[in-house]
């Protein structure tokens, strides 16, 4: 059973103020001295970088607390309670940050992957941010459908944002009396603590981390003053017990843990763990915690670098994972990087596993937005007006480093940009639903392809890659 105090932190409508609402509350408790634990309902990456950062100072033990995210579409329902346990261990309270309304799931699909779903999923209480900046007496109607509308759904308290003066609060307030949910903050409108936005959302913390801090010290201060810490606390208490049994990275390990029991960490292949270099940096931001606990605990040492730094891959690298990010943003210094390039092309040519999902799909092409990439595919890349954004069902069409012929996974697509040709001539997936295409490159040891997906769904292919970087047949 878990018994972590929670709260998860909604909204009638994206742009009501969910993200700062739920990332001051996890920064204004962490300063009191609990331990908390931030989560996110869906595949957003770039949130959860300001949650990790919020919950920086209260976290306990060399190990920072990441943010973790809740999908139950790319995860499916039966992980959710235990994917929470897992990153909410040791916890004094959990703050879930949710996606979009309240109600809003996968499209078509009902409730699948909603707040309200999520909310039911952990037995927590929701609080609703509400963009009261153009209503008075009407918040009332809004907040009794919100609460009305699924009564498995908990309303326990509602925070008003962008409230104007002393006498619209008190209108507010009047009106909110009647619907028998009770106001736990009040925000006014001010033009200060805003993260700067760009074509996929905000601008990701790596990219702005003094900046970042310094809002965050402020934005909690204002969450505390504006806020009734002591009623929320209260209320995150009331959450009754979650009969889950936590996840853990548990894969059947490639290497023996006895021939690496006395290994120094670092190193590389005298540990008897292959290297796998995981790309980061402000160009790519994007990964799942669960990921490299996978990676780690198939027997793999997974070794962090920098594609706009670094100018060698990590010594004795037998793998590589470029996940998601902003490559686009960062062409010119990706491509100056010449060095490093070549080093990744010459990895890929010699047929070692390389996993790499939109972002570093983007790096190995031949270009992006005519400057040189690394030159493993044969594609073109670049930045288009139309922004490609939803979950999707595949399938592999054939064997790769990371999954077998005929492996069903649930993804996520999420960019600007388009790559011409889409797919090479053995495609990484087949796309079967909402929309049926194939998609993305296999070629020697590369797996390329547009699609983020979740690897706690399918811890297979964090085993099948770290078999296939230790040399082992996965076939």
């Amino acid at each position: 059973m878990v018994n972590v105090p929670r709260l998860v932190i909604a909204a009638p409508a994206s742009g009501s103020g969910k993200t700062t609402v739920a990332t001051g509350l996890m920064a204004a408790f962490s300063e009191r001295g609990l331990a908390v634990s931030p989560h996110k309902v869906g595949p957003d990456y770039i949130d959860p970088g300001y949650h990790a950062l919020a919950v920086a100072s209260s976290t306990r033990g060399p190990v920072a607390r990441p943010g973790r995210n809740l999908d139950a579409y790319m995860c499916g329902t039966g992980l959710i309670g235990p994917l929470f346990a897992h990153g909410a261990a040791g916890a004094d309270l959990a703050v879930v940050e949710g996606v979009m309304g309240l109600y809003d799931g996968a499209s078509g699909q009902g409730e699948l992957a909603s707040t309200a779903q999520v909310s039911k999923l952990l037995r927590a209480p929701v609080v609703l941010v509400v963009d009261a900046s153009s209503q008075s007496r009407s918040v009332a109607a809004l907040v009794h459908g919100f609460a009305s509308w699924d009564p498995e759904v908990r309303i326990g308290g509602v925070i008003l944002n962008k409230v104007a003066t002393d006498r619209h609060e008190r209108l507010l307030r009047e009106a909110l009396d009647e619907s028998g949910v009770p106001v736990m903050g009040v925000l006014r409108r001010t033009d200060g603590v805003q993260a700067p936005s760009r074509h996929l959302g905000l601008v990701p913390v790596a990219e702005r981390h003094a900046d970042a801090l310094a809002a965050m010290r402020e934005l909690a201060g204002r969450v505390r003053e504006g806020c009734d810490l002591e009623a929320l606390l209260a209320l995150a208490r009331s959450a009754p017990p979650l009969d889950a049994v936590a996840w853990e990275p548990q894969v059947e390990p490639v290497v023996n843990a006895d021939a690496v029991s006395g290994a120094r960490p670092g190193s590389g292949a005298g540990s008897g763990r292959p290297v796998i270099a995981v790309a980061g940096g402000s160009a790519f931001t994007f990964s799942y915690a669960e990921h490299t606990e996978l990676l780690t605990a198939a027997g793999a040492e997974v070794v962090p670098f920098d594609p706009l730094r670094d100018e060698e891959l990590p010594e004795g690298t037998r793998g590589l994972v470029i996940g998601g990010g902003f490559p686009e943003v960062y062409a010119p210094e990706l491509s100056a990087n010449e060095p490093l390039r070549k080093a990744v092309a010459e990895l890929a040519y010699s047929g070692a596993p390389v996993a790499a999902e939109c972002a570093g799909l983007l790096y190995l092409a031949r270009s992006l937005d005519g400057k040189p990439m690394c030159g493993v595919l044969e594609a073109e890349a670049r930045m288009s007006g139309r922004l490609t954004l939803g979950y999707r069902e595949a399938v592999a069409i054939g064997d790769s480093a990371l999954a077998a012929a005929g492996t069903r996974v649930r993804g996520h697509e999420f960019h600007r940009t388009v790559l011409e040709p889409g797919a090479g001539a053995a495609p990484a997936w087949g796309l079967v639903h909402p929309e049926r295409r194939v998609e993305g490159f296999v070629r020697g040891g590369v797996h390329a392809s547009y699609l983020h997906t979740h690897w706690a769904a399918a811890p297979r292919m964090a085993r099948r890659l770290v078999a296939a970087c230790a040399g082992e047949n996965t076939a």
